[in-house]
């Protein structure tokens, strides 16, 4: 057994004889190999030197032609160089007058996209305010609807009870009455109902029962007028009261007082015509509330005992409105003069002033008669006056005469009293 130490890591190794044996005969062929090598290497030296010689030489030859080449170039160069400044100058002001204008243009451009986005942004604010509004006022319209039928509804159910409860009421009170009570109870209700609040309501108001019979031998209930402060009428109401039994046969319409109404409203000259009624107590439509019937008739109205005093509120705060214009209609009608008529005014008045001044002249002269009359009847009373004083200035004398002495000069007992009483 052999050992072999590795040069390059220092490990021992060992091998056998017929492996040491190789390792000898491949270590002498690579000493062969490496001494051939050196040969080649130095012999490929001098040839790469010799080649490097020729190189050089030939290197110096292309240097030289780079060199001309070069200067060659350099004179092209400076020649174009030369040349490039002439275009460029004779370029430059061509080139600084379209930049002008490109940037004319680019701030043109600037300008109309910064007025476009300003118009943009503004069209989008005014889109969201208007959309912002509308929303507001979608959602304050569904409230006041909301808040709207609440109180319809409110206000249906409260009239329906009343409605039902005056009903039940009046349904009550009539069959406890006698058959002409129950005609006369609609009128007294009616009239207490208007007395009630004709002092702070219709303080100028005329509310009275209809008791002059029309030419066709009808009346109406009551009638309605009311007054400014000028005394000028601006409203009157007809109305007419109907009522029934329940037990009666042959039920009545209200229809069927429209026509009388009507022709009582036109022949006592008012304006609006109101049937309050008790009469079809289960018809919706009367029951509803205050009923226009003026397709039929003018200015007539249907409505329950409960309405009457709402309906008198609203026809007269209606006529108040236009007021104004009846009373200048007024003014201009006490301001024109009938000129046809003048004449015969006039004379009407000579006659009458004559009478009058022929009358007052008899009397101015029974007068001053009268004045003279008494004078001398004065006269005559001065006179006696004269008299009366000139006695009475003799009776003052007279007065003054008369003392104590004289008086008891012949009567002692007189003189005996005096004397007592001055002697106390």
């Amino acid at each position: 057994m052999n050992e072999i130490k590795c040069p390059n890591c220092g490990e021992v190794f060992t091998v056998n004889e017929s492996q040491y044996a190789e390792l000898i005969s491949q270590v002498r062929t690579v000493e062969f190999d490496k001494e051939l090598h050196e040969r080649m290497k130095q012999e490929l030296a001098l040839a790469e030197q010799k080649a490097m010689n020729e190189q050089q030489t030939k290197l110096a030859q292309k240097d030289q032609e780079i060199a001309q080449l070069q200067s060659q170039i350099q004179n092209f160069d400076t020649e174009k160089e030369l040349a490039k400044k002439e275009v460029e100058q004779s370029a430059s002001q061509s080139l600084l007058e379209k930049e002008k204008e490109v940037q004319q243009l680019e701030n043109q451009l600037a300008t109309l996209r910064l007025e476009h986005e300003n118009q943009l942004q503004k069209t989008l604010s005014d889109l969201e305010k208007e959309r912002k509004e509308l929303k507001h006022q979608l959602l304050l319209q569904e409230k006041e609807n909301e808040l709207n039928l609440a109180s319809i509804e409110r206000e249906h159910k409260t009239e329906l009870r009343l409605a039902n409860e005056q009903v039940e009421f009046y349904k009550n009170f009539k069959a406890q009455q006698s058959t002409k009570e129950i005609g006369e109870s609609l009128e007294r209700y009616a009239e207490s109902e208007f007395d009630r609040i004709r002092s702070f309501a219709f303080p100028n108001a005329y509310f009275e029962k209809d008791n002059k019979v029309s030419a066709r031998g009808s009346k109406g209930d009551f009638i309605f007028r009311d007054f400014d402060e000028n005394g000028l009428e601006f409203i009157s109401i007809m109305f007419e009261m109907k009522n029934e039994a329940d037990g009666t046969k042959s039920k009545h319409k209200n229809a069927d007082f429209y026509k009388e109404l009507d022709k009582d409203r036109r022949e006592k000259n008012c304006e609006y015509a109101v049937l309050v009624t008790m009469l079809e107590a289960d018809s919706n439509y009367f029951n509803t509330g205050i009923v226009d019937v003026s397709h039929e008739y003018e200015k007539m109205y249907v409505v329950r005992p409960q309405f009457f005093i709402q309906l008198i509120g609203l026809l007269r705060n209606a006529a108040l409105n236009s007021l104004k214009y009846k009373q200048e209609l007024a003014l201009i009608r006490e301001q024109n003069i009938d000129i046809t008529h003048f004449e015969e005014d006039l004379d009407a008045f000579k006659v009458a002033f004559a009478k009058n001044y022929n009358l007052a002249s008899d009397h101015f002269s029974k007068a001053i008669d009268q004045i003279d009359n008494t004078i001398k009847s004065m006269e005559k009373v001065r006179d006696l006056l004269m008299k009366s004083k000139k006695q009475l200035h003799f009776a003052n004398n007279k007065l003054d005469d008369v003392s104590v002495k004289k008086l008891t000069r012949k009567n002692p007992t007189m003189k005996a009293k005096f004397d007592a009483l001055k002697g106390e």
